[in-house]
């Protein structure tokens, strides 16, 4: 389906062209291990199409590490969505970060890779710690061209950044970047509020368990891709076994539907409860992209089209009024995790980037909020109550 259709009727049918001809409406769940073969020749004509980064052949599927018809419809939709020409999901979004870079460093540039900080603290942590056998160069975005040299491979970057929801501007990161490939992190801004590829970027990756599947019950990653790239990760895939499981598959296809709608009410609600929040004694400080201030680089409008539903917050308490708010919270859940229809609140420092190397790990007195579908003044009472205990 052509990225021409508006997002929301892409968002409805896109990976779903062939359920027609299957004589179904509902998307189909193909949970087999393992699949039969025509014969011989057929099948291992298919089995080394698949292995080596292609698609099956008339021999069939094979196996379920190798390829799934469940999960290939969730790529194709997720490819619409993000305007690529394919894409590749697996089983986390760490496993498709973890074969993004791995697919970068074996395509003879060499084996460096720049990271545009701050980031996702699993992201940070693994680069850091050189568990890939990549050398890695942090640096913040103004410093991305005096990072890159020859044997750069892959630069990595997030927008808006965890937790401090920086934006950056992605033409200038790719134009900086060069010829070296750019892999952009756009799980918090989903492919309904910013399409990387469509400004330079090689790679796009989601944390499919969050905003994509919307609903906390499914843990997935994908990667959004020219074919290309998708032939050079798919073996990585195979022969890892990082696959993302069709039950998945289907949950976070069928979180595509309603996409949009989620995304835009939470980022209403968002934005009152920003401005909100940005009046209170207790607040030093709100991080987020619809205040002013909170977009220096103009790139909401241009780049985004809104601030998304992420906001951080900095207490004048310290981490003690930080993690006091945290727990004494009753309709926001105190967890880790973004983008579900319900409320989430964590302390950075102390969960997800807690692996992050003192210099660059947020401050222990930020709180990251995500804001879900709950009516807005039932949120702010939440937060009230908290904040003011």
């Amino acid at each position: 389906m052509e990225r021409a259709v508006a997002l929301e009727t892409l968002a409805v049918h896109a990976g779903r062209e062939d359920l027609a001809g299957l004589g179904v409406h509902a998307l189909p769940i193909d949970l087999s291990s393992t699949n039969p073969l025509p014969d011989v020749e057929h099948g291992g004509e298919s089995y080394e199409a698949i292995a080596t980064g292609g698609h099956p052949t008339e021999g069939g599927f094979v196996y379920a590490r190798l390829w799934n018809p469940t999960v290939d419809r969730f790529e194709r939709a997720l490819a619409a969505l993000e305007g690529t020409g394919d894409a590749v999901a697996f089983a986390s979004g760490m496993a498709a970060f973890s074969a993004a870079v791995t697919a970068a460093a074996n395509r003879g540039r060499g084996r460096r890779v720049v990271a545009v900080r701050p980031l996702y603290g699993g992201t940070d942590h693994l680069l850091a710690s050189g568990l890939l056998s990549v050398e890695t160069t942090f640096c913040a975005p103004d410093e991305v061209a005096d990072a890159v040299r020859d044997d750069t491979c892959l630069v990595v970057v997030e927008t808006p950044a965890n937790p401090t929801l920086d934006l950056v501007d992605l033409d200038a990161v790719v134009a900086a970047a060069g010829s070296a490939p750019v892999l952009v992190d756009n799980t918090f801004a989903t492919p309904v509020l910013q399409n990387p590829a469509a400004h330079g970027a090689a790679i796009v990756l989601h944390s499919a368990t969050k905003y994509i599947g919307g609903h906390g019950d499914a843990v997935g990653g994908v990667l959004a891709c020219s074919s290309d790239w998708a032939t050079s990760i798919r073996p990585i895939r195979a022969i890892t076994g990082g696959i993302l499981h069709p039950l998945a598959a289907y949950l976070l296809h069928r979180g595509l539907a309603t996409l949009p709608l989620r995304v835009r009410a939470q980022q209403d609600s968002a934005q009152q409860l920003a401005e909100w929040l940005a009046g209170q004694p207790a607040v030093a400080h709100v991080y987020y992209p619809g205040l002013p201030g909170g977009d220096p680089r103009g790139v909401v409008g241009s780049q985004m089209r809104g601030p998304g539903a992420m906001i951080s917050v900095r207490m004048r308490g310290g981490h003690e009024a930080a993690a006091r708010a945290a727990e004494r919270v009753r309709l926001f859940t105190h967890a880790v995790s973004l983008g579900g229809v319900d409320s989430l609140i964590q302390v950075p420092s102390s969960l997800t980037h807690r692996p992050v190397e003192a210099s660059a790990r947020p401050g222990a007195d930020i709180l990251r909020l995500s804001i879900g579908l709950e009516a807005v003044d039932d949120l702010r009472s939440d937060l009230e109550s908290a904040i003011g205990a």
